[in-house]
């Protein structure tokens, strides 16, 4: 590879400059937004690809792609461009951030202080900040780095939240029975770092390229240059966003809108939904599907889905998208009848690859649907489920049509619900195998991970075709950036030890921050052994506070992981499901936020508190939007939990005690086996609904509102909202409701008024407030004296006092 070193300005406007590099290549940096910078390498002056799928900040991309030439969705502000030529530096500087590039073609950032000076935020190696390909389309990037910087992002990794020390690599695997500590990579291909400095904010490095490539956060060291890091890519564009701002919340809201937002998922996607490969797998999957609904009634376990895997497709084993085994299912319509009947929303699995040996294969190969070999007009064969097959090229529209009709002939119309989008990482390494590309041939090298997401926007568009009036939820395990503009994901064939619900944890929270909102883990874990009684009660008490929670599995056993499988804890789990039940106001709330505030849904301790340095410390604990501290218990035999609340100006309430804490304090919590520790900062205004049956709205027959109020005076605000959980029209006023609670106090008494917007009338009939039963002070509700009463004294008992 060679280094980059020379530059001469070429144009200059009031909002970019394009430099010529080393007399060959082009490099343009944009302003964007006042703390939202675009550097842009054309190798030889030309885009290796010229198009982006991951680009979308008012509206979503086209199927074909977006132009990287077109900055459309930016408010594009003026720009302060200086040239100093005796220096050879150049400035590009907002009211914020500025910019300098420096010989050899280095660049540096900086931000404007209070004082109005300009602090050093980030730089970049000064011996070989670029690298660019020989004969290849290689290239690198590479920064300094600095004392006491931490790192975060990267999507779903293994280990530690912060991922300095380490070297992680972006490429898409079929990485079932991952260590969730150590393994890399796994699934998703996220290529997006947040630093948060010492002293001057934190900024973000967002690669718009989705070919495979390694971040080296501080692993690798070479005396011939100063603590670095490195970004390394096969193939691709280097075209990138910097981004700054004092907190690192702000950046993580701003990269998702980067990227298109946070799809917004019906409400029944929220409550439980049922899953195992092992139903599907059985010669009678009818009748076992059909016998988890008599479960579901004979244990008391609510339910509003089922997620059912792909062995309904099977011949001999083998996996056939779109193919009904008509032994084990025969009679689809009378099942999935039995399932509406029951309303439990039926997901099917689907794959985006046919085995040679498929009743189709020759049909979808004869039509020209499938990624073509890069050296002979037949298809890129690969391997998918111990056998050989051939993947569906999403950017042929005819495959993307086939696939659709698919998706409704064979699901849809037979009263399938949604979709499942599974295996769909697309591992074919022949790099040069040629994608349709909406007409312009595309190698697969450098959109391999695009695939997954293209497979679910056509599945979205099925299904919104379908049932026009209803919002689609499907999910996708593989994705890149924009994949969470259609579907929620989740982390993938887990393997059921202690030490993967604890990393799992850490895995979910780095999507999280990379702008992935909607996410969850295979609850109890999908592979290895069954789970014993102990760590399964922890996984469904950990994973009823996650946007998808789903208990599902492939035991080696062949034993199916279900909420009644150990009866001697099944109370145990009942209990807990019904406290997800009871918490769907909020969830819901925090889903509508993550979708039209960009506000994460998951959030570790740190993004609320940033100011406190004890909440950098990895822990096991986070937040479930920024009200509720979730500290599970994932350690086998324990008897205490310690727990540190962040310091705020409020305090913590601890929910199952009643006690008030004072911010910044450690706590040390007794356990037993049905303890869940949560904490609520004080001034919140939780609702809660009462009946526990159903997550559909016309389910939630009763509201409780949970003041948690602050010792001294105070003044809070807390919004939340409701439509009618399914239908596309949600954002018309008249079809939702959003009520604006203020709660104060002062040394004598507590008020609450409650404001709401909007025409919706939410189908509960009846509200009432709560109390912690040690606070003694008068209630005034919207200027009545008001009598706060008990939540309902089932699931949530010892929860709210």
């Amino acid at each position: 590879m060679r280094t980059l070193k020379n530059w001469k300005l070429a144009e200059q406007n009031d909002h970019a400059v394009r430099l010529i590099v080393d007399d060959r290549h082009s490099l343009d940096i944009s302003v964007l937004e006042e703390t939202l910078f675009r550097v842009a390498l054309r190798k030889d002056g030309t885009w290796r690809l010229d198009r982006t799928w991951s680009i979308a900040p008012t509206e979503d991309v086209p199927a074909e792609g977006r132009s990287r030439d077109d900055l459309a969705g930016f408010s594009r502000p003026r720009a302060e461009v200086k040239i100093d030529t005796d220096a050879c530096r150049l400035t590009i500087a907002t009211a914020t951030l500025r910019v300098t590039v420096e010989r050899p073609l280095t660049l540096r950032w900086e931000h404007r202080t209070a004082e109005g000076n300009w602090a050093l935020v980030a730089e970049e190696r000064p011996t070989g900040a670029y690298m660019l390909g020989i004969g290849d389309h290689r290239n690198s990037h590479f920064l300094l780095r600095k004392p006491g910087e931490r790192v975060y992002g990267l999507g779903e990794k293994a280990g530690d939240l912060e991922r300095s020390g380490r070297r992680f690599e972006m490429r898409n695997l079929d990485a079932m029975g991952y260590d969730a500590r150590t393994t890399d990579p796994l699934y998703k291909h996220l290529p997006v770092t947040f630093t948060v400095t010492p002293e001057a904010g934190a900024f973000s490095l967002f690669y718009d390229n989705l070919s495979s490539c390694w971040f080296d956060i501080g692993n690798e060291f070479d005396n011939y240059h100063k603590p670095f890091r490195a970004y390394r890519a096969t193939d691709g564009d280097l075209d990138y966003y910097f981004a700054w701002a004092t907190k690192l919340l702000d950046l993580v809201r701003n990269h998702t809108r980067l990227t298109g937002g946070t799809a917004f998922m019906p409400r029944w996607a929220l409550g439980y939904s049922g899953s195992t490969m092992a139903y599907t797998d059985r010669p009678n999957a009818q009748q076992e599907l059909e016998g988890f609904l008599a479960q579901l009634a004979e244990y008391d376990i609510p339910c509003d889905s089922f997620q059912m895997s792909s062995g309904y497709t099977s011949i001999d084993g083998k996996r056939y998208v779109f193919n009904w085994n008509e032994d084990k299912f025969p009679d689809v319509e009378g099942m999935t009848r039995h399932y509406a009947a029951a309303d439990v929303t039926l997901i099917a699995n689907i794959k985006p690859a046919l085995l040679q040996d498929h009743p189709r294969f020759r049909e979808a190969l004869e039509a020209g649907l499938f990624i073509r070999d890069s050296e002979s007009e037949g298809y890129a064969d690969a391997v998918f489920w111990d056998d050989s097959g051939a993947h569906l090229d999403f950017t042929n529209p005819a495959a993307v049509a086939w696939w659709k009709d698919g998706v409704t002939t064979q699901l849809l119309e037979r009263g399938i619900a949604c979709t499942w989008n599974d295996n769909n990482e697309y591992e074919i390494w022949d790099d040069g195998a040629r994608c349709h590309g909406f007409g312009r041939e595309i190698p697969i090298a450098l959109i391999r991970p695009l695939h997954s997401m293209l497979m679910s926007r056509a599945s979205r568009d099925a299904q919104q075709a379908f049932a026009p009036e209803s919002r689609p939820y499907l999910i996708s395990r593989a994705g890149c950036p924009g994949i969470q503009r259609y579907a929620q994901t989740w982390t993938g064939d887990n393997y059921t030890r202690w030490e993967t619900l604890r990393y799992n944890i850490r895995m979910g929270l780095g999507l999280s921050l990379s702008g992935i909102y909607n996410i969850g883990h295979d609850v109890g874990g999908f592979s290895g052994p069954k789970p014993e009684p102990e760590l399964f009660v922890r996984w469904v008490q950990n994973g009823i506070f996650h946007p998808r929670f789903t208990i599902h599995s492939w035991n080696d056993d062949g034993t199916a992981n279900e909420p009644w499988m150990y009866p001697d804890v099944l109370p145990l789990i009942r209990q807990a499901i019904r406290l997800r039940y009871r918490l769907l106001p909020y969830l819901y709330t925090q889903t509508w936020m993550a979708t039209c505030a960009h506000e994460p849904i998951l959030r570790p301790t740190f993004l609320d508190h940033p100011d406190d340095q004890r909440t950098y410390d990895e822990t096991d604990d986070f937040m479930l939007g920024r009200d509720i501290l979730v500290a599970n218990v994932v350690d086998k035999a324990a008897t205490e939990r310690d727990v540190y609340l962040p310091e705020n100006a409020t305090g913590w309430w601890d929910a199952r005690s009643g006690q008030y804490h004072a911010p910044g304090t450690s706590v040390t919590v007794p356990v037993a086996l049905d303890s869940i520790p949560l904490f609520i900062r004080a001034g919140a205004v939780i609702p809660l609904c009462d009946e526990t049956s159903r997550a559909h709205e016309d389910a939630d027959r009763g509201r409780t509102i949970a003041l948690f109020p602050v010792p001294d005076r105070f003044e809070s605000e807390r919004v939340h909202y409701d439509d009618d959980g399914q239908t596309t029209g949600w954002q018309s006023p008249e079809a939702h409701a959003i009520t604006t609670f203020r709660f104060s106090g002062d040394g004598d008494a507590l008020s609450l008024s409650r404001a709401v917007s909007g025409q919706y009338q939410p189908g509960f009939r009846h509200h009432h407030v709560w109390l912690p039963q040690a606070e003694t002070r008068r209630l005034r509700c919207n200027g009545f004296d008001a009598t706060p009463g008990q939540a309902p004294r089932d699931e949530l008992s010892g929860y709210l006092g």
